[in-house]
């Protein structure tokens, strides 16, 4: 699939020039730029984060990112919003089937479809999740976020991300990363595309630490890939969307604004292919808990807490003994909103289908459905269980998730999702 080059490694500081002698030697922003081009920090954290935390990159671009008409109101995506819920949160479980692939033509952007959330751009904590489903290219069409970096799942169909610093191609089993404020166009390699899409409002993804796993396990660092420098020098008659405290904004804009030549820094977009995961896992007793599936972080100002978690179930083996295998019936004070990108999920025998989602909030009971949980407690433990073709997902928060409007009223819910769990039978036999 891939056509463009990538800089390996996670929050490293790169330097990547796609025209050679762009970059400035030995400073950011002389006096006059090689190649007649503009100097431009982007700040991806505050000037004064500690450095370990700072994230910011130098562009040299064809012209500065302020260049565009005025801002106006932008209503050619109603269900891409954070109004997430207006009103009490049910404690019911939910799940819907996979979202619809559009009939007319829709981009990335007018394919997001919000599901839940909680925060606020403008309290920088809490996320945004929705759901995409496109058919066609943004062409002409530019987008930025300035609200939360950007973490893209894709499902079904490849994207080719086309942004100021480069250009990621991701398929399903790959994520996206993109953070806050850099702008960007979706094109679709294979015509049609769907998948999920989480918008994180606290601190930028970085990888959780390992403690006892010790240096090595779970995403090592040299699999996360960073595009090179590539511009886009094209005038015309365009239009540039913004997000901005929850709302979206058009602009005209006379040029593409992926014209940054080169740039050096660690605030830029990355991709990782999740079946490069090395999971960890018991081999002796006990399911263990799935924290150990994480792959990304956002901190919150709880130590231990997350503001958002991207945990993962790929294929891996299950040897444990005297152990219900599968993960275990449990409440959780974190609130955990689950996709499936392929195969099935080893917890559900039947309803939860690849592109579906389903949503657990805090305190709400789940796990394994009866037919998973009649079949795992008889099953041959003297044989390791070899869990193959699957990726699941979880976009797990430590505050509520509150369902949009939208989401609950969508065709596609799955209004009977909690009779899954209706076969499970009281098996009580208490001594006589």
């Amino acid at each position: 699939m891939d056509s463009n080059q990538y800089m390996t490694g996670f929050g490293n500081h790169f330097a990547s020039e796609a025209i050679a002698g762009a970059l400035p030697v030995g400073r950011n922003s002389p006096q006059q730029v090689a190649l007649g081009l503009y100097a431009e920090q982007l700040s991806g954290t505050a000037f004064t984060a500690p450095r370990a935390d700072n994230r910011r990159s130098w562009l040299y671009r064809i012209r500065p990112a302020a260049i565009h008409g005025p801002f106006a109101a932008f209503d050619g995506a109603a269900r891409f919003h954070n109004v997430f819920g207006d009103g009490p949160v049910s404690p019911d479980q939910l799940r819907w089937s996979p979202l619809p692939l559009p009939q007319a033509p829709a981009d990335f952007i007018e394919g997001l479809v919000a599901m839940a959330g909680n925060g606020s751009a403008e309290s920088q904590h809490g996320v945004g999740i929705h759901l995409y489903a496109a058919n066609r290219d943004m062409a002409g069409r530019w987008f930025y976020n300035a609200d939360a970096e950007l973490l893209i799942v894709p499902q079904l169909g490849r994207l080719r991300i086309a942004t100021e610093l480069g250009v990621l191609e991701v398929e399903p089993q790959q994520v996206a990363v993109i953070p806050r404020g850099i702008r960007l166009a979706v094109m679709l390699p294979d015509g049609q595309a769907r998948g999920y899409l989480c918008e994180n409002f606290g601190a930028p993804l970085r990888l959780p630490e390992l403690g006892p796993i010790g240096a090595n396990g779970l995403a090592n660092p040299r699999d996360f890939q960073t595009p090179v420098a590539a511009y886009e020098d094209v005038e015309g008659d365009f239009e540039l969307i913004a997000k901005f405290q929850g709302h979206l904004w058009r602009a005209d804009i006379g040029h593409s604004p992926l014209d940054v030549v080169a740039w050096h820094g660690n605030c830029a977009p990355y991709r990782y292919d999740l079946r490069r995961f090395n999971t960890i896992g018991s081999i002796s007793f006990d399911h263990p808990d799935p924290s150990i599936f994480t792959v990304l972080t956002s901190p919150s100002d709880t130590p231990g807490t997350a503001n958002l978690d991207l945990v993962i179930f790929p294929p891996r083996w299950l040897v444990a003994q005297d152990t219900f295998r599968p993960p275990w019936f449990h409440r959780n004070v974190a609130s955990e909103f689950m996709g499936l990108v392929h195969g099935a999920y080893d917890a559900r025998a039947e309803g939860f289908a690849p592109g579906g989602a389903s949503l657990h909030n805090g305190m709400s009971g789940h796990g394994p459905d009866a037919a998973t949980f009649e079949r795992a407690s008889h099953a041959d433990l003297s044989r390791p269980d070899v869990i193959t073709d699957t990726m699941a997902f979880m976009f797990e928060t430590r505050a509520v998730l509150r369902p949009t409007r939208q989401a609950l009223q969508a065709p596609h819910r799955q209004r009977d999702y909690q009779q899954c769990w209706a076969g499970l039978k009281r098996n009580f036999q208490p001594p006589r």
